[in-house]
């Protein structure tokens, strides 16, 4: 046997009838079985993880039928893993199910890393080749009505529990087939419960918690992995069940329940490259759905002007994310992404879009397993070639009260507050 887990806990003398017999042996004996008289059963567990309970108790009957194991319970475990590699995740399958993992990545068939408590670890976790990493991507994908071969050879997708996928094969890898999946996070956070675990101080939260109520229109910013989407949750957390939230997401994250929330999704073009479903049709249907707040998931290209338009049009309170290295950086992307949308509009006018719609930049890098370091810049409303901010918080200074001169040049949404001393 090549393979440890389940395999490594059967003693020696339980599987007598199996001991010559090596793992790829075993399986293609198995599946050829399986094919031959489950089909039905095999298919079925194939679209439904819910199949799998009774197709291992078949498996594990068929082992023992055909003298494989000797008794029922090694017959189980091993049952278990051939499930794993015939209709499961194959190595992955006890990574996936540890809760702790919040994510995995697949660097060709000997290096396999999972996220912890933000974390990276490289795990013993191997595969046999490149071959059956790709297998295990098919399998992955196929249900989800995708493939991956050298015509598409990589993919991005969404698993039922919401995880985000996304492959690349040879040649385009050249160290093989890579594979990362993003564990969807089935709690979201609250501005309070972030403060109790001490991602965030009780001051920011109490900021962070005003300008919503005073709807500013917010944009969290900072790179992958840097916990913006957990902000932005928290963030929606602060309304109250009667507003009703539009979400724009490549891939739906943002799950609140108890509110009025309607999630909408991109969809990639199929096959024959008809059906695309851009994030930029989406944000001009959502304009038509009445949002009170309008969340785009994450801003990449030309939906950031329409998202700009809302804001500049009476959709206040609006809010996204967007991947940069500091909030000036994150000001410069997102002007390059409304040209991009119109190239006609004069660069001016761009940065005068901007300073008109975008009340409030959050950004924040995460320094080891748990912190997480943000700054809180307010944008400056008065005219100029280019856009000026202001602190409201950093991490190393706490919460920051701008000079009186200054008030009278950031949001008036908050001028209130801060002449009352917060």
């Amino acid at each position: 046997m090549k393979r440890g887990g389940l395999w490594k806990r059967m003693g020696g003398a339980e599987v007598a009838a199996a001991r010559d017999q090596s793992y790829e042996q075993i399986l293609a004996a198995v599946r050829t079985e399986l094919v031959d008289h489950q089909g039905h059963l095999l298919e079925a567990a194939h679209r439904d993880p819910g199949q799998r309970v009774r197709l291992r108790e078949v498996t594990a009957t068929v082992l023992i039928q055909l003298g494989l194991v000797q008794g029922k319970l090694p017959a189980q475990y091993l049952a278990y893993r051939l499930m794993a590699d015939i209709v499961g995740y194959g190595p992955l399958e006890e990574l996936l199910n540890d809760a702790e993992v919040t994510e995995v990545m697949v660097n060709g068939a000997s290096e396999v890393y999972v996220e912890r408590a933000g974390t990276l670890h490289l795990t013993d976790v191997r595969f046999t080749s490149d071959r059956e990493v790709v297998e295990v991507i098919s399998r992955i994908i196929g249900p989800l009505g995708k493939k991956i071969d050298l015509l598409t050879p990589f993919v991005d997708a969404r698993l039922p529990d919401g995880s985000r996928v996304h492959a690349i094969i040879p040649p385009l890898s050249v160290r093989g087939p890579a594979l990362t999946i993003r564990r969807f996070s089935q709690q979201h956070l609250t501005l309070h419960e972030l403060t109790e675990l001490g991602t965030i101080t009780s001051d920011l939260a109490k900021f962070l918690r005003e300008a919503m109520e005073r709807r500013c229109n917010i944009i969290v910013t900072g790179g992958t992995g840097s916990g913006k989407t957990t902000t932005l949750a928290a963030l929606l957390s602060c309304l109250t069940p009667q507003e009703r939230i539009v979400a724009i997401e490549d891939t739906t994250e943002i799950d609140l329940s108890g509110h009025h929330l309607i999630s909408l999704e991109t969809r990639a073009a199929n096959l024959e490259g008809k059906g695309e479903v851009t994030m930029r049709q989406l944000v001009r249907n959502a304009l038509r759905m009445r949002p009170d707040r309008l969340v785009v998931g994450e801003c990449r290209g030309g939906e950031a002007f329409d998202m700009l338009q809302a804001m500049n049009t009476g959709h206040d309170g609006s809010l996204s994310t967007l991947h940069a290295n500091g909030p000036a950086d994150a000001l410069a992307r997102l002007a390059s992404m409304v040209m991009m949308a119109d190239s006609k509009m004069p660069h001016g006018a761009v940065i005068d879009q901007i300073r008109s719609a975008v009340d409030l930049l959050v950004h924040q890098a995460r320094e080891g397993s748990r912190r997480v370091v943000q700054r809180v810049c307010l944008v400056v409303k008065e005219a100029g070639e280019r856009i000026q901010l202001v602190d409201a918080y950093t991490s190393g200074s706490g919460l920051l009260y701008p000079e009186t001169s200054d008030r009278v040049r950031i949001t008036p949404k908050l001028e209130g507050w801060w002449l009352s001393g917060g």
